[in-house]
């Protein structure tokens, strides 16, 4: 029976199945609810069949793993050679404090470091900044100077941990330490291996902590790129995120168009500075959000693989496979998670977890129950830890590769994410690109759109959060909380004080003139940030000096 023959027969039995069996169990016993839809909004059919997918482009369209287009995984052995890098985001107070932090989930099988930093380190000031008043060391660690750094690593073997820096606008400061401290170590550059997020585009429509215009702000991205390019091969430049423009709202195939659409303009911007697309694009990563319908979450990573892939290929030109790889790291869904019922996060953290490595993750991290309420415990960090290894160790799902592939739904719904998402990158292509969409506000109002239509149905009871809207309960959190001592800003604006006070501040004077004068010129700025930093110069100081020169991004407010 050929291709035709078969279809024929599966649509022929189909109706035959739907009118004489489906509906009439309907009439007689009717379903939970008129339509099912994911979270995304996709209408969800009853049943799928092999008439939702024929395999007759098999190999151009899922193929192995480890070939083109990627859709089965980025490695030929996936999670049989190597499991994902547990990677718990972590960062607190001051920076001794989270070296212990890191320390611990290091001695608890932690693979690999995430690093979360506080927001006035996120967004260039010092923490004695009047801008920082109330925020030091409240999301994350406060980092004002090189001293910081080395305290935030000490004892931490840098040739031989992998580092992931969640920092944007400041990222070429936080990296020049992160070099810095190496070198103190005796750890040479091209032994670093790690990621800074570095990307500035979805700060501007779904997180907020920018400093500087998109031009500049691409600058520096790909000044990144070409001093990373030729002295730290094995350092992620950018981790192009979609993460938080899933958590702002977006549906699962905006997260895959806006964030590819991003990547597309970081790509741009590389090969129009002058470099050429396969001596970059190998140490570009993505960062996704892994949200609750795990079905939905596996078909959206297999579809993102695979829709980049074929970017790189037929946009790009690229030749090395490497360069047309998806390489991402997930983070389980904060917007997922409830203040009522928190133990029921564990839950939902576990089937988010089961969903990025259903889908190929190279890295993961796990939230913890707690963290609607507050930066989460030592405690919670560890059951959160825990739900990686006992996935990845008893579940059985790291046995073979790309266990879904093949699912009628899966497929289908794969298909459906690369299309939708091709839709709006086309648009955003026609809007003159990801900057110009930005400006235009397109993007900002079609996330806005969505998550507004979701709280609508979350609110009506058509879309059910357990402890929320259904199967609620009068309750006080009764469990023990992480706070932040009110000192914590004082003794880190002391520290501060301290090494302004003792490094050569005739050194730190002129290494900042001589950075603010590359800035008015061409120049690459990592080696005179490099060299700012070694000197002890503080971040605010050197983001002040490149706002001299900048000036700062102003929202535009879309209604």
């Amino acid at each position: 029976m050929d291709l035709a023959e078969l279809k024929k027969k599966i649509e022929e039995t189909y109706a035959d199945w739907e009118e004489n069996y489906y509906k009439k169990t309907v009439e007689r016993y009717p379903e939970r609810q008129p339509e099912f839809t994911t979270p995304s909004f996709t209408k969800i059919k009853p049943l799928y069949t092999p008439d939702d997918y024929l395999p007759e482009n098999y190999i151009e369209e899922i193929g192995y793993p480890g070939k083109y287009p990627f859709t089965r995984g980025v490695q030929p052995t996936m999670y049989r050679g190597r499991l994902w890098t547990m990677r718990q985001y972590a960062g607190f107070g001051t920076a001794r404090e989270s070296n212990e932090r890191y320390r611990y989930l290091l001695s608890q099988g932690q693979m690999g470091l995430s690093v979360a930093f506080d927001l006035p380190t996120q967004i260039g000031y010092d923490s004695d900044d009047p801008m920082a008043l109330g925020e030091v060391g409240k999301v994350g660690v406060a980092i004002d100077t090189l001293a910081d750094m080395e305290i935030l690593f000490d004892q931490i073997p840098l040739d031989k941990v992998s580092t992931s820096m969640t920092i944007n606008a400041p990222a070429s400061v936080l990296l020049a330490m992160y070099i810095a401290v190496a070198e103190k170590q005796g750890v040479s550059k091209d032994k670093l291996s790690g990621t800074i997020q570095n990307d500035i585009l979805k700060e501007y429509v779904a997180r907020g902590t920018y400093i500087f215009p998109p031009k500049p702000s691409m600058r520096l991205i790909t000044d990144i790129f070409k001093y990373c390019s030729a002295e730290i091969p094995k350092w992620n430049t950018i981790s192009i995120s979609g993460y938080h423009i899933r958590e702002a709202g977006s549906t699962a195939a905006q997260e895959v168009g806006f964030t590819l659409a991003d990547g597309i303009a970081y790509v741009e911007a590389a090969i129009n500075s002058g470099l050429n697309v396969d001596d970059f694009a190998g140490q570009l990563s993505f960062f996704f959000n892994s949200h609750n319908d795990l079905l939905e979450e596996v078909a959206k990573f297999r579809a993102a693989r695979r829709l980049w892939a074929k970017i790189m290929k037929n946009r790009f030109k690229a030749i090395k496979p490497k360069s047309m790889m998806l390489r991402f790291h997930a983070q389980t869904a904060g917007s997922a998670l409830t203040a009522q019922q928190v133990d029921n996060n564990i839950i939902r953290v576990a089937v988010q977890t089961l969903a990025a490595t259903l889908g190929g993750a190279q890295s993961l991290h796990t939230n913890s129950r707690d963290e609607a309420l507050a930066l989460p415990t030592e405690e919670s960090v560890k059951i959160a830890l825990r739900t990686q290894q006992i996935i990845a160790y008893e579940s059985g799902v790291t046995n073979t590769i790309d266990p879904l592939a093949g699912s009628y739904y899966v497929e289908s719904l794969t298909n459906q994410i690369e299309k939708e998402a091709e839709e709006y990158i086309k648009k955003i292509d026609s809007l003159g690109g990801m900057v110009s969409a930005i400006e235009l506000g397109y993007v900002q109002t079609e996330i806005q759109k969505s998550a507004y239509k979701y709280q609508q149905e979350v609110e009506k009871g058509e879309r059910i959060i357990i402890g929320v809207n259904k199967f609620a309960e009068r309750e006080e959190h009764k469990g023990k909380l992480l706070k932040i001592d009110e000192r914590v800003q004082q003794e880190q604006i002391d520290f501060l004080r301290k090494i302004k006070s003792e490094r050569d501040n005739v050194l730190v004077e002129q290494k900042l003139k001589e950075l603010k004068t590359a800035a008015e010129t061409d120049s690459n700025l990592m080696p005179y940030i490099i060299d700012a930093v070694k000197a002890y110069s503080s971040i605010g100081e050197i983001c002040n000096t490149l706002r001299s020169v900048f000036g700062e991004y102003k929202e535009q407010v879309i209604i």
